[in-house]
């Protein structure tokens, strides 16, 4: 950004993806340069639907009429705008949101879902249902990821600013549970007085990577100390120090991750154990699970736990009726509906995922569940007849091949659990060309102050006409 760049007057209609305001030339602007910032889509981050402000421009797309501009000065804010709880918004890069009533976020991902179904004629608009809000909009997140970086007066553990490698220092941070925001101010206090070294992804020198805690429902956690090498002096300090002053700690594990990349975790599936356990036992409805340093669980256990219970009150399992949890992961919502009566079929391609799912079928007294590591479209395909399929796929979305194998399994219920709506109903319409009806749709706000939006579905066979 130059002195000469274009400043200009905008409104904002609307958000985008990653949710920096989506912003037009104002009516009779007297602040553009040129007609060639006409009709064209600005991205300004921190700008909120219906707020007028100026801007200077920062990069037009060659290709497109998009461009992206800095916000300068809000002339008309929204009466929706509050201040972010936290100290680190707006650098930090993750609740981009924060500075927005909740009741506003909750009302604009409802119209997001509601726009894309009302553009897909294939599917009902009367579908459509209320959304389902989070009961805590802070202070929710069970798990977070730091990186340890070097700053003056000692060590710094935060996040990476947006599009660059600069680390912002997330003291405060309020969108954790209590029992994670305890454990990472005690990593702080320690790791600030310590002698350790963070990694220099520069030079390829150092010791400590990055920090992830993860909570349970008991407010009991888990730390995961991803270093260089397995000798790593900071891993060892830390497993010393730490479970005098955490007494709600239960195990400290070590990845190795040796590469220069941005990747988190290393390739070495063998996490060492340092102390205490090697997992966290947790309670989703209910049903107990155990997350292992790297289990994907959802972030929001509330709206997670809403999400189970839906789905296992719109199934009414029968006694012995046939469920597949394809894209199971520890197997949570299979075994919802196993605690009913079900007999449970769990697809998952990592291997990991599947056998924490056995165990805790075990645990859960669910006896009639197995859980199959691979392929999911050929194992759904080789299941044959099943009442209910459920699918809960990553933000890709699913394969053509898995959604012709969950119509084909001809089940009374079809319910998808999605983390990202356009592919959610991308997929709604193939299914609804295979024969299903979609009755109801859901929006669910797993992560409050971000832009992101879940979403529960569910289909039944289409009735002849």
């Amino acid at each position: 950004m130059t002195e000469s760049a274009p400043r200009i007057s905008l409104v904002c209609e609307d958000l985008d993806d990653e949710g920096a305001g989506l912003c037009r030339l104002a009516p009779a602007s007297e602040s553009a340069p040129s007609s060639a910032e006409a009709d064209v889509a600005f991205h300004v981050p921190g700008v909120l639907p219906g707020e007028r402000c100026t801007a200077t421009v920062t990069h037009r797309s060659p290709h497109k009429r998009e461009g992206w501009a800095a916000l300068e000065v809000l002339v008309h804010p929204s009466p929706a705008r509050t201040t972010p709880a936290c100290a680190a918004h707006g650098a930090c890069g993750g609740c981009v949101l924060e500075h927005w009533a909740y009741d506003a976020q909750v009302a604009w991902k409802q119209e997001q879902v509601r726009g894309l179904l009302a553009s897909t004629p294939q599917l009902p608009r009367e579908a459509l249902r209320a959304a389902v809000a989070s009961p805590h909009p802070l202070g929710y997140r069970n798990k977070t990821k730091l990186v340890v970086a070097r700053a003056e007066g000692g060590l710094r553990l935060g996040a990476y600013r947006p599009r660059s490698h600069d680390v912002v220092d997330l003291a405060g941070c309020q969108v954790h549970e209590p029992a994670v925001a305890e454990a990472t101010e005690s990593l702080r206090a320690l790791l600030r007085s310590s002698a350790v070294m963070p990694f220099d992804e520069t030079t390829g020198r150092g010791d400590l990577r990055h920090l992830v805690v993860r909570g349970n429902a008991r407010g009991e956690t888990l730390l995961v100390i991803v270093a260089r090498t397995a000798e790593s002096d900071g891993a060892r300090f830390l497993a010393q120090a730490l479970p005098a002053r955490l007494p709600g700690l239960r195990g400290i594990v070590l990845n190795v991750n040796a590469h220069r990349g941005n990747a988190i975790f290393g390739d070495d599936t063998a996490d060492r154990l340092l102390w205490g356990e090697a997992s966290l036992e947790e309670d989703i409805g209910g049903v107990r699970l155990h997350l292992s340093a790297r289990a994907f669980f959802q972030a929001n256990r509330a709206v997670a736990t809403e999400a189970y219970a839906r789905i296992a009150a719109e199934a009414e399992v029968r006694a012995g009726d046939r469920v597949v949890d394809a894209y199971c992961g520890l197997g949570g919502i299979g075994l919802t509906l196993g605690r009913a009566g079900a007999v449970v079929c769990g697809i998952e391609e990592h291997a990991a995922a599947t056998t924490s799912a056995a165990e805790a079928a075990r645990e859960n007294g669910v006896r009639d569940a197995q859980f199959v590591a691979g392929d999911v479209a050929a194992h759904l395909g080789a299941f044959g007849q099943a009442e209910i399929v459920v699918l809960n796929p990553p933000r890709k979305g699913c394969d053509p091949a898995v959604l012709a194998a969950a119509a084909g399994a001809r089940p009374r219920l079809i319910a998808y659990l999605s983390c990202r709506p356009t592919t959610l109903l991308r997929d709604l319409v193939a299914l609804t060309a295979h024969g299903y009806l979609l009755t109801s749709l859901t929006p669910l706000d797993m992560l409050p102050q971000t832009p992101h939006i879940e979403a529960l579905a569910f289909l039944r066979p289409a009735r002849a006409s």
